[in-house]
This record gives C-alpha cells, structure tokens and sequence, in this order.
C-alpha cells in the first residue's frame, strides 16, 4: 500500500505508524499491514511562535468577563444554500439572546438578513437530494418542504400540527418521511401519500383467543348465546384480515416491537422495502430522588428542578435489533452472538482486583456482554448505514462496557449478523472518531479506527481485507465522500498536533492531498455540487469567520465574513507560544500555551517569575492549538496577568484530545495522577525556561479543571501556593454514566478506580489556599458535589479553604456579573498568595 501525500509545502510531522500494534489497543479486520511508500517520521518544532500581540488597550478584567457581545457576534452554524453559491449563517442580536439569519453570496461581502415569513424557503444544513441532485428535500418547524434546483420551484409536502422529520428520497424517486415512529411515502408524481410502517411499542395483538380453563369450556358447550357470540367476533375478526389482505387501498402497515420499548434508532433502506429497528427497555434518564433545588425563581418558591441519574446508580442495557422486510411484512431479531468477544469477560482482570481487595476470590465465566448502537460526542450521522442500492446495511455497535467496538453487516438469507470489523480496547473506545460508511454503488465500506493508535482511514470490502488510506502520527476526523468516489475529505493535524488543516484521499489510489493551508484551526462543510468548500477558520489570536474555496488541492480560501469588532481588535492581547514541555513519564511531550509577561527577556535569570497554571475542562478537549479558543474570556484573563508579570500555562495534559490513543487512555483508573505528573513537569519547565519562582505558583480551572485543581492541591501538596476549583467534580461516582464509565468502568464493578480518582478521597492533603466556586443550578457536575466536599473539610478541620456559590449559574455561567465576580476572586487569590 502506498501512502503518497502531495502539498505545496512539507507535510511536517507525518509519521509512519508503528508495525507492532499498542498494548491494549487492537482491531480484527484482516487489515493490510503494508506500508510501501509511507513518508518518513518528522520531528515537530519545540516552540511554535504565534503571531504578535495585536492592539494597544490593555485589557481590564471587567471587559473580559463583560457580556461577549463587544467582541462582535460570529457567524454560527454555518452551512451551504441548496444552490452551492450562497451561504446561510445565524448571528447573535447585539444585546439580546435571539439569533437572525443572515445569506450570502460567495462572490458577495455582504449579506442579507432573511425575513422571518421567508424562512422555510432557504433550505437547511441537514437538507438530503435525490439520486439526480435534481431536487432537495428538508424540514422547517416540522413541515416537509422539497424544492426544484433546476427551476427553483418550492413545494410544500406537510403543513400539519405534527412534526415530521427525516426526509429521504428513494431511488425510484419518491419521498420519505417520518412523524414520530410512523414512515410516510409521498409519490411526488401524483402527491399521493401512502402509510408504509408504523413502529408500534406494545406486544403484537393476539386476537380474539379461544377459551382456555375448564369452565369457559363447558360454557361455551353448554350455552348457545355464549357459543354464537364467540362465532360472530370470530368471523369479523376473520373477514376484517380477509380485506387487509386483498384490498390494496388500506393501510395494514403495523409492526409491534414491544411494551415497555423505546425505539433507539431507525433507518429506512434506499428501496423502502426494508428497516433495521433498534430497540431498548424503556428507562427513565433519572430515579425519584434526582432533583436539583432552584432557589432563584420568579415567584419566589424552591423549584426541585429534575437531574440525571448518577453513574453509581446506572444499570446495564442491553439493545434488540430488528430487521423488518416491507415487502413480505416479516420482522426478525438479529443476535448478538456472531460478534466476536460479544461474552467475553474483558474486566476479569478489573474484578480479580477488586474482589482480592475485599478477600474474595473472583471465577471468570462467559456471559452476552449488554450491547448497543455506539455513543459519539460529535456524531451528525446515524450508526446505521445502508449502501447505494439497499442490498447491505452497516451498523456500529458497542459494548455496554466501552471495551469493544463492531461494525457489523447482515447475512439477510441466515439472518445473522457478520463482523466487519472489531476494535477492542484495554481501557476504553474513544467518544470521537466513529465516522463510517460505505463507498457509492459498492459494498466496500470506509471507517476511522484508532488500530495504530491514531484515528486513521481505513477502507474495507465486506468479503475482503482492510486497507489504510491514511497513515502517521496524526488524527484524522470529519469525513465527506463524493458522490463519485474520487475523494474522501477529511480534517488531520498533520504537520503539528495542534494545527488543523483539511486533506483528502482517493479511496481508489491511497493519493493524499493537502486542500488548505490556513494556519490555525479549520473545519470543512463541501457543498451541495462538491465544487466548493465552506470553510470556518481561526487563529490563536482572531475569532472564527466564515471563508470559501474551490474543492481542489492547495486551493486559495477568501474570507466572506468580518464581525470581530474594532474594539475587540483595538485590545491589547498577549499572544501565547505554543510549547513542548518534556514529560517525566512519556515519550511525547506535553504541549501547553504559554504566556509571557512584554518586560520578560529570554535567559533572563534570578527565578523571579510568578506563574499561574490554567487547566482546561473536559478532559478530552485540546486547547493548545492554533485556532481561537472556546475559553476566550480566559484568553483575556491569562492576557491581563502577562501584563502583570505573571507567565501563564495552559496545558494538554494526558487526557487531553488530539495527541493519539494512549494520551487520552493515560487516566483509565486513574483519573488525576498522570494530570497531576503533567503539572509537575511545566513547573519544572517554567523554572527551567521562563525564569519562575516554584514557590510562586498557582493553579486553577474549571468542571474537569476544577477536579484537576483539586488533585494536585490535595495529592501534590508542594507543588502550587494556591488553588481556585470552579464547578469542580469532587467524587466520579456522583458524575453522569456516559463520560464516566468509559474511564472509570462502573462503580459496582470497580470501586478501586473511583476511590482512586476522586478528590473526596484525598483531602486530608490539603495545606494552601483553596477557592471554591460553586454554582446552584449546575445540570452537569451537581452544586452536591461541592456541599460534600466542604462538608469533608469541615470535619478534617482544615482552615485555608473558602467557597463561593453562584444562585442563578448553571454549568456554563451566563450572567457577566457572575463571570466578573467569580474571576475578581481567582484574581485576588493568586494576588495574594503568589
């Protein structure tokens, strides 16, 4: 296999994938290990210069935290108009939480505000064509709309109180679409429209059942009247079948999946002659007990708003997967058990520790593992994929205990289910990375896989071997294929992990080509007529915009929007260095911003520098890169301590996304020691390299970073002078199932992991200061969490900790007089302490 990357400039940083697979990390898919032609490994500069400080005014931090309207509003989820030369966007109203949508033309630097009574006419980002990309169907407040992309013509298929959904074309032509479980064909012909399933969640009827106990049976003997009636619900019931059956004009289109189910997931083939149902028990997100109190309410009462259900009182689901044929009205379960690994028992190792721990002994057996359609953070597409001509359909699995991954085909005739392809993972299969489908007019289908470590592209014939399409030490993610086979595109970090650039690959030939060369953080939507790409931009130091492209290698990208305000620009901001901080435990380093004071001289020597390091949220999340942060009003914050002579860290600890498989597995059990060996490693570096003070350092962040914060506060008690938690979780076992569980396993299985990582545990270390910002009406990490640990404190009788509580904030605070206040004492906490 041959791996040929053209581009105008050097692909910095490719790498060749390692010919030995990770320890725990593995797929089975008779993948082609061929590697003829790869380019050689490069190595990625230790210091990235980012542009220089831009403006005058120094920032103050009531501007930072004020509300971000003076910034100029962005354009927001951008997407393509049915005719691939305009773009359709949304813009906040200055002063107001209401969105406007604007269009534009690609030739055009201005746009038009679109009237609210012409709404439905422009289309949507989720908009579908037919086989011809002759017509666009879409859904505007629940009504189907299908328009003409030749004579612009715009037809209006529903005007109901309901809402439909999901359009589809079929390959004859006709339209698909759904009104909760029920799929309705519209002949676009003769605008008839024909019931074709309704999912029913309840047990098939039995109907009229003969008597059954001994004295129903003598009744029926013994009384006439008793007998005739029976004769005459009987011959209803059998004329009633006779006429669902012969008259063609009726609707007998009833398919009962179960009571107490819930559909999950459905998808239609291209022929609408057959579905795959996935269904579940019915659960509820939540026990009686979840509420959340609101004290902050407009009449003035507690509202007991309902919360989530803690992972420590998750319980294992398992999915059935149905396979109904329209055509012939039969509907059939699809097993689990021709997956590969599907009763294994992955967490043997997990248990033996665990039960040793109570002395007990633990007896691995084989049980069906609960499995299920997987969970993606970024999913926009369906785990359910069927092919061009609906001979085949693709579904991803995964398994209850993150450890397993399938793409699975059917055997329609055995009605079985054939692996694909099978990733197993030691720790835990990503949230990200799960794109797939298959090649147009093929049964070849296309995935990500994390196999060598890395998402990578990967091709595969569902009667042949897997080829790599793409191969280094890089991540790919976002794919799109044409419609004629000739390219995937897909966004990579090709030449630096932090530095998103867009590529694409001939699925034919393995030939890669770089597209753009923005320098920063880009992400790609191709246009209806694949000519063009809509392309939102960033740099480190500039918000997002929108810009266009040919479709084509190297292309040349023109920006359309403008919205960053001349205030924004006329603020003096500290533009960080990108960094690669060696680390005391791995290979790769750990990549971090880093912000210098304007007076700061390199080599400068007499270590009189404080510092601050800032440690961001999610875990998974990657803010050392080249593109505008999410965090921007921290932006601001760590610009305004440069000015004050503070250097500032910001770090992609292990954990963190974008740097590969074992970086973000590095916590699997032990959420907070790697994170906390990472913050140890920039102190050393900020001593060795920026001339700081190890005595002087704080450390602070928030949700993720808040726990971070706590860690390293309660487990490394010499590292940082002082600390601030905000929205912090204090005990993993209080956290939510489908982040948690992936990282920790589940609660009843492995305490060990969750008594490991939580901070609860630990806080007998706690010796600096600590500030704790809580707020009341967080749905996410529980204003619970911090109640607790200060009760812990209190009972520990420790005395260098204080706690602020935000009544109105959810996770995400809104209010710029909370932002404010809450920064004013992060603020006077480092004053203080540094």
């Amino acid at each position: 296999m041959i791996f040929n990357f053209s581009s105008s400039k050097t692909l910095v940083a490719l790498a060749v994938a390692s010919s030995v697979m990770l320890a725990g990390c593995s797929a089975t898919a008779n993948t082609s290990s061929s590697q003829q032609g790869a380019l050689p490994a490069t190595k990625v500069a230790a210091v990235v210069n980012t542009p220089a400080d831009v403006g005058s005014q120094n920032i103050t931090l009531e501007q930072a935290m004020a509300d971000p309207d003076w910034m100029g509003n962005k354009p927001e989820n951008a997407y393509w108009g049915l005719d691939s030369s305009t773009i359709i966007y949304a813009q906040k109203q200055q002063g107001s939480t209401l969105r406007d949508l604007y269009s534009q033309s690609i030739t055009s630097q201005t746009a038009q505000q679109i009237a609210l009574d012409k709404l439905h006419t422009i289309g949507s980002s989720k908009a579908v064509y037919s086989k011809n990309k002759t017509l666009a169907a879409y859904t505007f407040k629940g009504n189907v709309f299908v328009k003409n992309l030749k004579t612009g013509e715009l037809k209006q298929i529903t005007a109901t109180s309901a809402s439909e959904s999901k359009p589809q074309f079929l390959n004859n032509g006709d339209l698909v679409y759904r009104q909760g479980n029920v799929f309705f064909k519209v002949d676009l012909k003769t605008g008839i429209t024909t019931e074709i399933a309704n999912l029913k969640l309840a047990d098939e009827p039995k109907g009229l059942q003969e008597p059954s106990s001994y004295i129903a049976k003598e009744q029926h003997k013994l009384i006439e009247f008793v007998a005739l009636q029976q004769k005459n619900k009987q011959d209803k019931q059998t004329r009633n079948e006779q006429i669902n059956d012969q008259n063609s004009s009726i609707a007998n289109t009833s398919y009962y999946l179960g009571d107490g189910n819930t559909v999950k997931e459905v998808q239609l083939s291209p022929n609408g002659d057959a579905l795959i149902v996935v269904v579940q028990k019915q659960q509820s997100w939540r026990g009686e007990g979840d509420i959340m109190p609101n004290y902050i309410t407009n009449d003035a009462t507690i509202e007991p708003k309902k919360a989530r259900r803690r992972v420590a009182d998750a319980k294992e689901q398992t999915s059935e997967l149905v396979y109904i044929n329209l055509a012939d009205k039969t509907q059939k379960t699809l097993s689990f058990d021709t997956l590969p690994g599907f009763d294994e028992d992955v967490l043997a190792k997990v248990k033996k520790e665990n039960y040793a721990r109570d002395g007990k002994t633990y007896k691995s057996e084989k049980t069906p593992r609960g499995i299920n359609l997987i969970m993606d953070w970024g999913f926009e597409q369906s785990p359910i994929v069927w092919n061009d001509d609906g001979s085949q359909v693709a579904i991803m699995l995964e398994a209850w205990d993150n450890k397993d991954r399938w793409i699975a085909t059917v055997d329609f005739e055995s009605n079985k289910l054939v692996s694909q392809h099978r990733l197993h993972d030691d720790a835990w299969i990503a949230y990200a990375f799960n794109n797939f489908g298959w090649l147009h007019d093929s049964n070849t289908l296309y995935y990500l896989s994390e196999e060598s470590g890395y998402s990578q592209l990967y091709k595969k014939p569902i009667n042949g071997k897997a080829t790599a399409l793409t191969q280094g030490k890089f991540e790919v993610s976002n794919l799109t294929l044409t419609s004629d086979n000739s390219a995937i595109y897909y966004k990579a970090n090709i030449e630096h992990p932090g530095l998103y650039e867009i590529y694409r690959v001939d699925p034919q030939t393995g030939t890669n080509e770089q597209v753009t060369d923005l320098n920063g953080m880009t992400d790609y939507t191709l246009s209806p007529d694949e000519s063009k790409l809509l392309l939102n931009h960033s740099t480190i130091m500039m918000p997002a915009e929108v810009y266009v492209a040919d479709a084509k290698a190297n292309t040349t990208a023109t920006q359309l929007t403008h919205t960053v305000s001349d205030e924004f620009l006329a603020k003096k901001l500290t533009a960080p260095k990108i960094v690669a901080v060696p680390s005391s435990h791995t290979d790769q380093p750990i990549y971090a911003k880093v912000y210098y004071p304007s007076d700061y001289v390199e080599g400068e020597t007499g270590k009189t520098r404080k510092a601050v390091i800032f440690n961001h949220g999610a875990g998974y999340l990657q803010n050392s890169h080249m593109g505008f942060s999410v965090y921007f009003r921290e932006f601001m914050f760590h610009s305004l301590l440069a000015d004050e002579g503070y250097i500032v860290m910001d770090m992609d600890y292990r954990a963190s996304k974008g740097y590969g498989r074992d970086w973000r597995t590095a916590i699997y059990r032990q959420m907070g020691t790697p994170e906390t060996q990472d913050l140890a490693d920039g102190v050393k570096w900020m001593a060795q390299n920026a001339n700081v003070d190890t005595k002087a350092v704080g450390t602070y962040g928030g949700s993720y970073g808040g726990f971070m914060t706590f860690m390293a506060l309660f487990t490394a008690p010499e590292l940082f002078q002082s600390g601030a938690a905000l929205r912090p979780v204090t005990d993993w076992a209080h956290y939510n199932t489908g982040y948690t569980a992936n990282i920790l396993n589940h609660p009843d299985v492995d305490p060990i992991a969750y008594e490991r990582s939580s901070p609860i545990y630990y806080a007998e270390g706690l010796n600096k200061r600590l500030l704790i910002n809580a707020p009341m009406v967080d749905d996410n990490v529980f204003f619970q969490d911090s109640v607790r640990l200060v009760q812990r404190l209190i009972e520990l009788k420790k005395q260098n900790f204080e706690t602020a509580i935000f009544p109105v904030e959810p996770h995400g605070f809104v209010q710029p007089s909370s932002w404010l206040d809450e920064y004013r004492r992060i603020h006077k906490l480092f004053k203080e302490t540094l």
